[in-house]
């Protein structure tokens, strides 16, 4: 008979099983979850001016990001 020390390292049991459980039990969550975050964003979202957005681009990989950010603050600063 294995010991709980046994049951505890398998690996089947630990990470397996609960594997197995999961699926339903995520969908029956998730289900809920989605529902009340997609209102909510929709919510959110009929609230946003979208006529006074700017595109603003991220520094590039290769660019000093805080340089970067100092630069964009500054052009904003000026142009208000």
């Amino acid at each position: 008979m294995l010991s709980f020390k046994a049951l505890q390292k398998n690996k089947t049991l630990k990470y397996g099983i609960p594997m197995l459980l999961d699926p339903a039990l995520e969908a029956k969550v998730n289900k809920q979850k989605q529902s009340v975050i997609l209102e909510e964003e929709y919510q959110k979202m009929k609230e946003v001016d979208l006529d006074k957005w700017k595109n603003v681009r991220g520094p590039r990989p290769w660019e000093d990001s805080k340089q970067y950010q100092e630069e964009q603050r500054s052009q904003q600063g000026k142009a208000v």
